[in-house]
């Protein structure tokens, strides 16, 4: 098979992508997994959310986290997971500097999720991903490497991560591009946020990933070699690290060569994977039961009250507003994009009729989302002064023709900054719709007047020249005419 060049597009055909992915959550829990310190460290000083217990001193015993297994449980549960009657804890040993007590108490052969599938949609199309299994485990410390002032490299540790609940997810390789792995990562990220367990914020590394790539000639069905790549922290570096590693890989295998089972790190600025150990041998990590831990028994009236939990989940609400609401299928993805947004939309319809639901998805899809993003990246309305009575009364005053569509927008600024419902902004600022057929008439007469070139173009037959028109019949009445009746005015004039 011979390339274009280097990792062209006749070498990517050639081969197909196979990925797997282990994408690791912190849960949302008040305290961490075996120890009563604080969870939420993220701007805490260092090792200030510390004990003996997460510090590894002897003789400390853990005691297990019940909300951080009840919510890997309503994870697995929101994903089609089969929930086991047993699951245990085991010791998993390595002796990494971020680990302080030599061992990570994980799940090893009885985790408490198994299976399950979340199905995604990417280029355009829709397929399951299967997952293999989901277990907990705790959290390791943080490494933070500095170059001291002589020149010599050193490390430095905060014990603050150390115990935070983290749950592991390990799909089976069934993404074959970057864009399935993101699309995966964003739809799992959606759920867990719809259910409530996790913030899944990767850039405050509450929602990490590790991806296995590998190649396989296109047609084939034995897999290659498979690469882990590590220390990708955005969606965006997920993409640019599987796009990199795929193109490496292709062009190794074009040459004839032989991809290498290694670990590989994502180096953001240059968009570059790079060596870091060999994989040709598994680690072994020499598991056994932890035996400070009890077996855990999870009862089948657990596992039903803990369903009854979980809230309409993203692909559910979104087939449910395509239906309910007439919405168009692109429409119903963004309005249940967040689980608080969904909400707000819902209420502000319950306030304006299902009759008005377009309208009023037409502002949240638009200049609401402008407005919130304006304040942060994750800004619901709750975090403006703007509600769904604000947003209702808006819809009505446009419908009832009180205002007119470009004079909401400037209403609906007003009201973000302001807090002041529309009416009353409506009212303050003399803003109200002017209907009033025989003013509008004066001022197109007027409008035809001044603008000779632009009626001759609109009797020469150029049709668009009566948009111009009506724009300055609009700029005359400050935004407050009934564009169709003044539409009316000028071609009524304009004919005669």
């Amino acid at each position: 098979m011979v390339a274009t060049q280097p990792g062209g597009a006749s070498t990517r055909a050639a081969y197909e992508p196979v990925i797997g992915l282990e994408v690791h959550v912190q849960l949302k829990t008040r305290s961490k997994m075996f120890c009563g310190c604080e969870r939420d460290y993220f701007d805490a000083e260092p090792n200030s959310h510390v004990c003996a217990v997460c510090l590894g001193m002897p003789g400390m015993l853990p005691v297990i986290n019940e909300q951080a297994v009840a919510f890997t449980i309503l994870a697995g549960l929101a994903i089609g997971c089969e929930i086991p009657a047993h699951a245990k804890f085991d010791r998993k040993n390595y002796p990494y500097p971020d680990l302080v007590k030599g061992y990570q108490i994980s799940q090893y052969d009885q985790p408490l999720c198994l299976g399950g599938t979340l199905e995604i949609e990417a280029d355009g199309v829709t397929r399951a991903v299967q997952i293999e299994r989901i277990h907990l485990e705790e959290d390791t410390a943080r490494l933070l490497h500095r170059d001291g002032a002589n020149g010599d490299a050193y490390s430095l540790i905060d014990v603050n991560r150390s115990g935070v609940p983290l749950m592991e997810l390990v799909t089976r390789p069934d993404m074959h591009s970057a864009a399935e792995a993101m699309a995966f990562l964003r739809t799992l990220r959606q759920v867990l946020r719809y259910v409530g367990v996790s913030d899944a914020d990767m850039e405050k590394g509450s929602f990490r990933c590790d991806a296995n790539v590998s190649l396989r000639p296109t047609g084939t069905e034995a897999l290659g070699n498979k690469v882990e790549v590590k220390n990708m922290n955005s969606f965006r570096a997920v993409g640019r690290a599987l796009e990199f590693e795929i193109e490496r890989q292709a062009r190794v295998l074009s040459e004839g060569g032989r991809v290498a089972q290694e670990t590989r790190g994502y180096i953001d600025a240059t968009g570059a994977t790079v060596s870091q150990r060999s994989k040709e041998e598994a680690h072994d990590y020499r598991y056994f039961p932890e035996p400070d831990l009890p077996p855990l028994e999870v009862s089948r009236e657990t596992i039903a009250e803990l369903r009854a939990r979980l809230p309409e989940l993203p692909a559910a609400r979104r087939e449910r507003f395509v239906a309910q609401f007439g919405l168009t299928r692109d429409e119903a993805r963004q309005l249940v994009e967040t689980r608080e947004g969904a909400a707000a939309f819902e209420e502000t319809v319950a306030l304006t009729g299902t009759e008005r639901a377009r309208e009023v998805a037409h502002w949240f899809i638009g200049d609401v989302t402008r407005l919130l993003g304006t304040l942060d990246a994750d800004a619901q309305l709750a975090d403006s002064p703007l509600t769904p009575a604000h947003l209702a009364e808006l819809v009505a005053l446009v419908a009832d023709r009180a205002i007119t569509a470009a004079t909401a927008k400037e209403v609906l600024q007003a009201a973000f900054e302001s807090g002041d419902l529309p009416s009353v902004i409506v009212d303050a600022r003399g803003l109200r719709q002017i209907n009033d057929d025989a003013e509008i008439d004066r001022v197109a007469a007027e409008v035809i007047e001044a603008n000779p070139q632009a009626v001759a173009d609109y009797r020469g037959g150029k049709e668009a020249a009566v948009k111009f028109l009506v724009g300055q019949v609009m700029r005359a009445m400050r935004g407050r005419a009934d564009p169709n009746g003044a539409t009316e005015a000028l071609v009524r004039r304009l004919r005669a």
